[in-house]
């Protein structure tokens, strides 16, 4: 991995600022390994940037329970094949074209462990689009289309006991045990962070907060 920026959050709103002035509607991609803070941040920046932002989270194209039972990936849930990728390309380009009416985005319900379709209103007053995801910048098919549909993509980059720490206190806070949570955070966790690492460099900005946020 190439040696990450260190920037300030202040210095990240600025930048996600200056995109959002840059033309009819940008998308920005927040890539990183599980833990490493991308929900966070890019939920800071949409509070920044106020109603011409909106966020749409790769977990929305989650698949269904149902569906992680029918096919045998239930005790995988996360891994790269557990969700729709061409859903979600399709949405993308539906958002990068800026249509003249409201584009509806799914959201992943962690209440439900399952995704809500249509629970995301993006107007076309939107003038950034955050999305937001373990696997923005796979090289592999459908996941490769998604690059170029970006007008900018960072990887958020986190030591990775600190994100193994915060993973473990999801899983924990999610009705796991503090073994199973340590177990899934070690196992299937770190299994899709093998995966995800080295697509770093084919961000615009490898980036590491010089205060991390809390996650």
């Amino acid at each position: 991995m190439p040696p990450a920026q260190v920037l300030s959050v202040d210095e990240v709103v600025a930048r996600a600022l200056a995109l959002a002035e840059a033309g009819p509607r940008q998308l920005l991609g927040i890539a990183g390994a599980p833990g490493a803070g991308k929900s966070t941040l890019a939920e800071l920046i949409v509070a920044e940037v106020g109603p011409a932002a909106r966020l749409v989270p790769m977990d929305g194209f989650h698949l269904a329970q149902s569906q992680l039972v029918r096919l045998g990936r239930a005790d995988r849930k996360g891994a790269v094949d557990t969700f729709d990728a061409n859903g979600y390309v399709s949405l993308l380009r539906r958002l990068r074209r800026l249509e003249p009416t409201s584009v509806y985005a799914p959201e992943f319900r962690r209440e439900l462990e399952d995704p809500v379709a249509g629970a995301i209103e993006v107007p076309p007053s939107v003038r950034l689009v955050v999305t937001e995801g373990n696997y923005l910048l796979l090289p592999d098919f459908p996941w490769q289309e998604i690059r170029p549909l970006l007008h900018e993509a960072w990887f958020l980059d986190l030591d990775a006991e600190v994100r193994q720490r915060r993973l473990t206190a999801r899983h924990e806070a999610f009705g796991r045990s503090p073994e199973q949570a340590r177990a899934w955070a070690l196992g299937s966790d770190e299994s899709n962070a093998a995966l995800i690492t080295p697509t770093a460099d084919r961000a615009d900005l490898l980036l590491r907060l010089s205060e991390p946020l809390a996650s």
